[in-house]
């Protein structure tokens, strides 16, 4: 299971940050947008559901020691995609949802990757 949770983690990081960069293009540049895009996004975040899922099923392991900074960031990750989801669709944001999506895959990763060091 901690091989597999491993593998999910670079998984998630790699993904999240290909959607941030896309998404951040596809602001700028109209031929980067599309369905493709969204579907991206979409596995990207639920990379973040199932790497929780594999951690809370090694931690459940007696034998695992868990760092309370680990699950911190990764319920923090979370968050973000709950967090970029219910700003979709906000007055505010329209226009902006691949500034959204952009800036919070890439925390996303970010997050992953403070948690690869802990």
């Amino acid at each position: 299971m901690r091989t597999l949770h491993e593998i999910n983690a670079w998984v998630l990081i790699g993904l999240n940050a290909a959607v941030g960069v896309w998404c951040l293009a596809a602001h700028r540049f109209e031929r980067a947008r599309g369905t493709a895009l969204w579907v991206a996004v979409v596995i990207a975040q639920v990379t973040v559901f199932t790497q929780a899922l594999f951690g809370a099923l090694l931690a459940s392991d007696d034998a695992v020691v868990l760092d309370d900074m680990h699950m911190l960031y990764g319920v923090s990750a979370i968050v973000a995609v709950g967090i970029m989801y219910s700003y979709r669709g906000s007055p505010f944001m329209k226009g902006n949802q691949h500034l959204l999506y952009g800036f919070g895959s890439l925390f996303v990763m970010g997050l992953g990757l403070r948690n690869l060091v802990l």
